[in-house]
């Protein structure tokens, strides 16, 4: 807690040498304090004002939620001494408390001090009362703990100010959330533990007040620390003594992240446990939201949150806001992190946590522990509930080399355990991952690419030299699908093809462009085993892009894979279709750079996805069966490609769209535009039959994180006026 004076004229040190150190001066009507506290601090506050020669008139600004205000003030009975208290809450986003001890010129003096209990807070008080105990004492009472509407923070940043706001929404929803039933997780049911190796002491007495403030029954935490040498953590552990629901592992010797958590899982009595890390900070009510949903899916095998980003001193920098479960995803990134939540009896079967995985022993676990557990017992809570502490200084960050080398060895036995042979190489950023899946040269399967065309020389020769030249595929044929070509250059390439080409067929029917009738023409001839559709528009950039999406259909179940397409101007064309956007679907994060890596740099790895689009689609031969063909009468035109994607989505198909095929596509070249004419109306009725058979307007893409907007390509952060509790 700090005493801050507010700018102003009227107030001053009293510095003679005889003086009380908190003894001041008043030289106007208006000398202001400020008392600040942190997010997590004592509740208690002591103030102690007493006038040196005459009756004084102390007034206090109260923050309701609103910010100081006039109408908020309490002004006190003109009196000589005053003991005034506060409960400003365990924890809370108010963080500070005005006091104006007088209105006119005079000498007082001004202590504040903050408590934890209200025993504690009462010997303070009998000891400044002395013998005469003459006072006046004066209760606030409980103070407002969370904004409720926020004032203009100047952070410079517009993203901090939106990572505030939306956080302050998300702890007043959950403040009014009705404390969860008991029935289903009656005694320990939460273990928290927390490796600590020379941690700063004001890190594990901010961790410990976020526990304590939680309030919440049935929850212990579990200090493990891992032989500390230095002296101040280790004094901290030597003062410190055990309650109920804290307790301290001492371990002699310095064993490692891994060593130091499994000591302290072997104190674990709750049925779930959930990792920190001794710079983490626990958000407030974390623990009531993950109770809420843990009892409302009692057959749930893991939960994780999402989370706030904090600089050192706790300010907020940024928001960790996650999709639903991707184990695709998860390949590439460890986007699940903390805070999550797992049963105790599976890391009891698995053995805990494994030595030799520095840095990424976290990663480790996630994998083998998520393995085999079908997808939707694996929940996503939308809450930012724990505070990440990105101060640069954690293993991961210093010894990056080690950690992203350990990462990929985890990788590696994650898919040898399923007899997958594996290596793994760094994706568009280094550090994170691609899978390359090993497979002789003589075991691709035959892929059948699907090109409806007409006309238009330029597109289709370019396509079709890409796919026989500069395509490092050997398997493969090639249909084009033709409504009706009259160009002779056309007409003499097709022929050029048959002639030269064994694997190009040609089927030319004179009718009106219909794309999803051209597509089953060419699912109906194709003798592949999987089915590529590609537009005659696109251009091929590198050679392997064809393997690349076959071998994402080495991840299991998958049936659709997707490609990262350019703009011509290298500006992002195609990274992932969002179901929803603009109450139909859209394209995620459109015309940003050729290398923008989007969210936790999503777009740099390869992600499940809702829906692709069709300009290059590879369509497994399971998947084909099951949907079967695209819809001719509803979708001629426009959202085929969503339409298929989201029966096969409803189907349990897999759907992933990788980054590393990335092509250009010189968009809708070949088939002008859909803003006027006839080509409008078909287009709106396009739009109505999809809105109707796949209810998009309502529909939540597990792809995105349920605060992202739906209005736009580039999605902004929406405050949140509901709690979300994820079912299964």
């Amino acid at each position: 807690m700090t005493l801050k004076i507010l700018p102003n004229d009227d107030l001053q040190r009293e510095i003679s040498p005889d003086a009380d150190a908190n003894l001041w001066k008043s030289l106007g009507d208006d000398p202001a304090f400020e008392i600040r506290f942190a997010p997590f601090r004592r509740r208690l506050v002591v103030i102690h004002i007493a006038s040196t020669d005459e009756d004084i008139d102390p007034k206090f600004y109260i923050n309701r939620g609103r910010g100081f205000r006039e109408k908020d003030a309490i002004t006190l009975s003109a009196g000589r001494r005053f003991i005034v208290t506060a409960d400003v809450g365990a924890v809370g986003t108010i963080c500070s408390l005005r006091a104006d001890p007088t209105s006119f010129p005079t000498k007082f003096s001004f202590d504040v001090a903050a408590f934890s209990s209200a025993k504690s807070a009462e010997k303070h008080i009998s000891t400044l009362l002395g013998a005469d105990g003459q006072a006046e004492r004066v209760d606030l009472g409980k103070l407002a703990q969370y904004w409720t509407k926020l004032p203009k923070l100047a952070f410079g940043k517009r993203s901090r100010s939106i990572t505030i706001q939306y956080a302050e929404a998300s702890y007043r929803l959950a403040a009014d959330l009705t404390a969860a039933p008991v029935s289903r997780t009656a005694g320990r049911w939460l273990s928290v533990v927390v490796p600590v190796y020379n941690a700063p002491v004001r890190y594990l007495e901010d961790l410990v007040r976020s526990f304590d403030a939680q309030n919440e029954e049935g929850t212990e935490l579990i200090l493990s620390d891992d032989g500390s040498t230095l002296p101040e953590t280790r004094r901290w552990f030597e003062t410190q003594r055990s309650k109920d629901n804290v307790h301290f592992v001492l371990n002699e010797k310095n064993g490692g992240i891994a060593a130091a958590t499994n000591a302290g899982l072997l104190h674990a009595r709750g049925s779930w446990v959930a990792f920190l890390d001794h710079d983490d900070v626990i958000a407030p009510h974390a623990f009531k939201v993950v109770r809420r949903t843990l009892e409302q899916n009692p057959d749930a095998n893991f939960l994780y949150t999402d989370e706030m980003v904090v600089d050192d001193a706790l300010k907020p920098t940024g928001l960790m806001l996650k999709p639903a479960y991707d184990s695709v995803l998860l390949t590439g990134v460890n986007y699940i992190n903390h805070f999550s939540i797992y049963r105790r009896s599976r890391l009891q079967e698995i053995g805990y946590l494994r030595t030799g995985y520095d840095g990424s022993q976290d990663y480790d676990l996630l994998l083998r522990y998520l393995e085999g557990l079908p997808d939707n017992t694996i929940l996503h809570l939308p809450y930012p509930a724990y505070w990440w502490r990105r101060n640069g200084r954690t293993y991961s960050r210093k010894f990056m080399d080690a950690a992203t080398a350990n990462a990929r060895k985890a990788l590696v036995e994650r898919f040898d355990r399923q007899r997958q042979p594996v290596r793994v190489e760094g994706a568009l950023t280094d550090t994170l991952h691609r899978v390359m899946f090993e497979r002789p040269e003589t075991s691709w399967p035959k892929i059948s690419i699907i090109i409806p065309s007409k006309d238009s020389f330029d597109l289709i020769s370019r396509v079709l030299k890409d796919i026989f030249e500069r395509t490092d595929y050997a398997n493969f044929e090639v249909l084009v699908i033709d409504n009706g070509s009259s160009d002779k250059a056309v007409l003499d390439l097709y022929e050029h093809y048959r002639k030269s080409q064994p694997a190009f067929s040609v089927a030319i029917t004179p009718e009106p462009f219909n794309f999803s009738r051209s597509i089953n023409r060419g699912l109906r001839a194709a003798k592949g085993e999987h089915y590529l559709i590609l537009n005659n528009d696109v251009e091929i950039i590198e050679p392997d892009w064809l393997k690349e999406m076959v071998a994402c259909l080495a991840y299991e179940g998958t049936g659709i894979v997707g490609a990262k397409l350019l703009y011509p101007n290298d500006k992002i064309q195609h990274a992932g279709v969002m179901v929803g956007f603009g109450g139909l679907a859209g394209h995620w994060y459109l015309n940003k750079p050729r290398d923008f890596g989007g969210p936790m740099n999503r777009l740099h790895v390869r992600n499940s996805v809702t829906c692709v689009t069709g300009a290059v689609m590879l369509i497994s031969g399971d998947c084909a069966t099951a949907i079967g063909t695209f819809d001719e009468e509803n979708f001629a035109v426009a959202y085929n490609d969503v339409d298929y994607c989201l029966r096969a989505h409803k189907a349990g198909f897999r759907i992933i769209w990788t980054p590393f095929a990335c092509l250009y596509h010189h968009e809708s070249l070949s088939r002008g535009s859909d803003k006027s004419g006839e080509r409008k109306k078909r287009f709106e009725r396009e739009k109505d039959n999809l809105r109707r058979l796949h209810a998009t307007p309502t529909f939540e893409d597990p792809a995105i994180n349920p605060a992202y907007s739906r209005d736009k390509s580039d999605p902004k952060i929406l405050m949140p006026t509901k709690l979300r509790i994820p079912s299964m």
